[in-house]
């Protein structure tokens, strides 16, 4: 990594683990993590539910519930460590520099504040903007995501809306004060395909105009295909690849992100065929297997998978290609 590319990173996380306090004792359910953003880049964050993706984003942002904590690492931000902020100042940046695109909107929204209010209130934190103008922007946000009547629509409550429309109210509160960072987790997962198109163009827009740096945390690998600059693929908390997209979709290595590429179902698929799955399930926080994570479910696993971890090591010449495998790393030799 050359001096270039640290300056050039919008987010650099290291080393981030965080535990939850469970019935057992802490159990770790991020392990040791270590990603980066550059500026202007869409990084795409995959993998199955439970992997740690959404509680990754939510750490970096002190937004953690009660008995999960971060418990090492660190989160560098535009020059700042995210761990190590005064809550004011993350408040600061909460919104303004970052913004969030939730999963679930209807937990998200606050049920007794209407929308306008909700998409207003960080224009007028962060911005400074005066009541009058942050709902003129606010009437543009909706408009943008697509929400018909954006002018009655400021007026409801969020249980008067679809869950679609929820969704795109939030990622309208997401993208607000124009921030240097979005993170969306699963925004468009309760859209349907066009309003999904819509907002996926929006988002690149965006990202042209203000340079703006994305996280997009998805199961839609279809999606990430045509959005995403470089994926990282997430499997018990911990990353087992990280690749430029095309390089990851044209040469997948880890067997995890062969699995998971290989239940896309395609068009010349036999309508009577059945989708190939990963066998097995992801383990459980605090029953993790010794040796790597994947070994119980991997069809490459050698003695040496069941006893030590794998690290993330570059499996391509520019290093860009990056995959935690004994498997491959094994093969690279041979080769």
């Amino acid at each position: 990594m050359t001096a270039q590319d640290t300056k050039e990173r919008l987010l650099d996380v290291k080393g981030l683990t965080v535990e939850i306090d469970g019935r057992r004792g802490p159990a770790v359910v991020v392990d040791g993590i270590d990603l980066h953003v550059t500026k202007g880049e869409t990084l795409g964050v995959v993998g199955e539910s439970g992997c740690g993706k959404s509680l990754t984003m939510l750490s970096l942002m002190r937004l953690l519930p009660n008995k999960i904590k971060v418990t090492s690492g660190s989160a560098d931000f535009d020059g700042q460590d995210l761990q190590k902020m005064s809550a004011r100042a993350l408040r600061k940046v909460r919104g303004g520099d970052i913004g969030f695109v939730f999963q679930d909107p209807m937990t998200s929204l606050n049920p007794v504040m209407r929308v306008g209010d909700q998409i207003c209130e960080p224009l007028l934190y962060h911005r400074g903007m005066s009541r009058q103008d942050a709902r003129k922007r606010a009437v543009e946000l909706l408009r943008l995501v697509g929400i018909p009547g954006p002018q009655e629509r400021l007026n409801a409550y969020p249980h008067e809306l679809s869950g679609g429309m929820r969704q795109r109210v939030m990622i309208a509160i997401g993208l607000a004060c124009e921030p240097k960072l979005l993170i969306a987790d699963e925004p468009t997962t309760a859209l349907d395909v066009t309003i999904q198109a819509q907002i996926v163009d929006l988002v690149k827009q965006l990202r042209s105009k203000l340079g703006m740096s994305v996280v997009w945390i998805t199961h839609d690998l279809a999606l990430i295909a045509g959005l995403a600059d470089r994926v990282v693929v997430l499997y018990a908390g911990t990353v087992v690849e990280d690749a430029p997209v095309d390089a990851l979709f044209a040469n997948p290595s880890h067997p995890y992100t062969r699995g998971l590429l290989a239940s896309i179902p395609t068009l010349s698929d036999s309508p009577a065929a059945r989708l190939s799955s990963i066998g097995g399930t992801p383990p459980e926080p605090g029953r993790r297997p010794s040796g790597c994570p994947f070994a119980p479910r991997c069809p490459l696993a050698m003695d040496i998978c069941r006893r030590d971890v794998p690290k993330l090591e570059p499996i391509s010449s520019e290093g860009s290609h990056r995959a935690a495998c004994f498997a491959v790393q094994k093969a690279l030799k041979a080769a």
